[in-house]
């Protein structure tokens, strides 16, 4: 260029300084010596003339656009570089802005915010008038102007610019002016930034949907087998998994088949499984199956193993098979690690489940035997008793005979009803077959027609409890009832099941002869097991509330409440 060819203007004036005065000095002389060789004194005035009224002019014009050309070519330099200045200044701006988009669409939690940020981001970074996203599931979001009327047929739309978000979805841009070719490359780089983000945020998605299965079917689930198939199911459809298996750790230390699904165990191949399990429960961390090991299952090409441990100890070890070799990336091992620690809890719960079953059991056999011992079988030995007078009397007394057998026998239906009773109580009740509405329903009514009670029932609102919940609430129900068949002398029933104000409240009222609560609190029901205390206990365990109102001949009301689910 011409600036950068032209010395710089401080050398210009310099040279000029030391140059020019010489010059004149010399040109003016030459000019004299020639001058004075004319001879008629006319000649020489207007050669004066002549020369001084030109040549200064000119010397002096030349010499200042000598030094003026260094100046503006100075000038444009500087324009030059206060232009690449704010182009450089633009473009760490727009870098920044792309930077700050990568963080936040990284940050996002879910596919909307990645819509939102990426809308509000591609603008910022592009300039456009308006942006707009559209990812799967219907998720869009826009930034910018009104909206377009149609797909780029409408006038505003002649600028627009549309490129596809890597695995499904678009990016549209609106601008003001005709898009360039560097703005559809930024256009494209944006798009795949907002692909890649929604597609993580699909994965936590997934994997948070994953887990809350997994916590439902924990929560949900007392059967061991059920839970862990449950469990291990949501597992293998997260990572595409075509086998699974638990192996858990007995009393005696050593691991058992559990549960084992898909094609080592339809193979009977449990023998390399069983291998595996034991390398992961040394090790005592997740790990990958080398490919002899794998080998040894049958059918599966890869597989990973995971302890089930929490904060007691090794409780198993569950084993994921697939069929192709390499099936499992690393980046969901921390996500499967964390279920089998869950699935480990689940295992703990339903042991502690099934262990204050059998408690249940034992407790409830022992009262049935003192039941029998104290009331049945005492009350056949006096009916048996009373036939042994009667069997004396019948020919010396006939009429203090009939009096006798007539009460042994009014004693023997009292019994007999009361055996009813208690068949009753026994009588178990599949919660999980017919749901707690409805099972509610058929035991009142049962209860009903079996001890030729009035009963009344009363449902309200949606009524929603885990299964451990409903059972609890339906036992406190057998036991208000078994109480008032046992100490009401009531005539009539009235029970109501309210959902109202996201608790589950149970209300069971009688008309019978009432009590002081204080002085049977601590008593042992002995129609059901449990005194007032202890079914209180078992409310308050579960975040619950109970209580007893009664009083000498004004009947009696239970009232017992548990809060709902979610």
């Amino acid at each position: 260029m011409r600036g950068q060819q032209a010395k710089p203007l401080a050398q210009r004036e310099e040279l000029l300084k030391k140059v020019l005065p010489p010059l004149i000095v010399l040109v003016v002389a030459v000019m004299e010596v020639l001058i004075a060789q004319l001879q008629h004194p006319r000649q020489e005035f207007w050669a004066h003339l002549l020369f001084y009224g030109l040549a200064g002019p000119t010397v002096t014009f030349f010499a200042l656009d000598w030094v003026a050309a260094g100046t503006r070519a100075r000038m444009r330099a500087e324009a030059e570089l206060r232009s690449l200045y704010e182009e450089l200044r633009r473009s760490h701006e727009q870098l920044q802005h792309i930077q700050a988009l990568m963080r936040d669409l990284t940050e996002a939690e879910d596919l909307a915010a990645v819509a939102d940020i990426g809308a509000r981001g591609t603008q910022q970074v592009s300039g456009a008038e308006r942006a707009q996203v559209w990812l799967p599931l219907g998720l869009s979001a826009s930034v910018g102007c009104e909206e377009y009327a149609g797909e780029g047929q409408d006038e505003g739309g002649k600028n627009a610019l549309e490129v596809a978000v890597p695995g499904g979805g678009w990016l549209r841009l609106q601008f003001s002016r005709p898009p360039t070719p560097a703005d559809e490359a930024l256009a494209h780089s944006l798009a795949a930034e907002i692909g890649t983000a929604a597609g993580a945020a699909w994965r936590r998605t997934q994997d948070l949907l994953t887990l809350h299965s997994v916590d439902e079917s924990i929560r949900a689930e007392r059967n061991m087998r059920r839970l862990l198939q449950r469990v291990t199911g949501a597992m293998a459809e997260r990572v595409g998994a075509d086998f699974r298996a638990v192996y858990l750790v007995d009393q005696d230390g050593v691991l058992r088949p559990e549960t084992v699904q898909g094609p080592a165990g339809e193979r009977g191949c449990y023998s390399g499984v069983l291998a595996f399990a034991q390398r992961v429960r040394e090790e005592a961390q997740p790990l990958q199956a080398a490919p002899s090991e794998v080998a040894a299952f049958g059918g599966l090409g890869s597989a990973v193993g995971f302890p089930m441990r929490d904060e007691v100890g090794l409780v198993g070890v569950l084993v994921l098979g697939r069929a192709e070799a390499g099936g499992f990336a690393e980046a969901n091992m921390p996500l499967l690690a964390l279920m089998a620690s869950q699935a480990a809890l689940g295992v703990r719960n339903a042991r502690a489940y099934l262990y204050s079953e059998e408690l249940a059991i034992s407790d409830e056999r022992t009262r049935i035997a003192r039941e029998i011992h104290d009331g049945v079988a005492q009350s056949l030995a006096f009916c048996a008793l009373k036939l042994d007078i009667v069997a004396r009397q019948i020919h010396t007394s006939p009429e203090q005979a009939e009096a006798e057998v007539r009460a042994a026998g009014s004693l023997l239906r009292e019994q007999i009803q009361e055996v009813r009773r208690s068949i009753f109580a026994l009588r178990p009740i599949n919660l999980e077959k017919y749901g707690l509405l409805d099972t509610l329903r058929m035991y009142v009514q049962d209860f009903g027609e079996q001890n030729k009670l009035r009963t009344a029932l009363d449902i309200r609102g949606e009524i929603s409890l885990p299964p451990g919940d409903e059972a609890i609430l339906f036992r406190i129900l057998q036991e208000s009832l078994n109480n008032v068949t046992k100490h009401a002398a009531a005539c009539e029933v009235s029970v109501t099941l309210d959902g109202a104000g996201g608790w589950a409240s149970l209300l069971v009222q009688d008309d019978g002869r009432g009590f002081d609560p204080a002085q049977v609190s601590g008593r042992v029901s002995s129609a059901g097991g449990l005194g007032l205390t202890q079914m209180r206990e078992r409310m308050e365990s579960r975040g619950g509330q109970y209580r007893v109102i009664s009083a000498p001949g004004q009947g009696t009301r239970v009232e017992a409440r548990l809060p709902q689910a979610g």
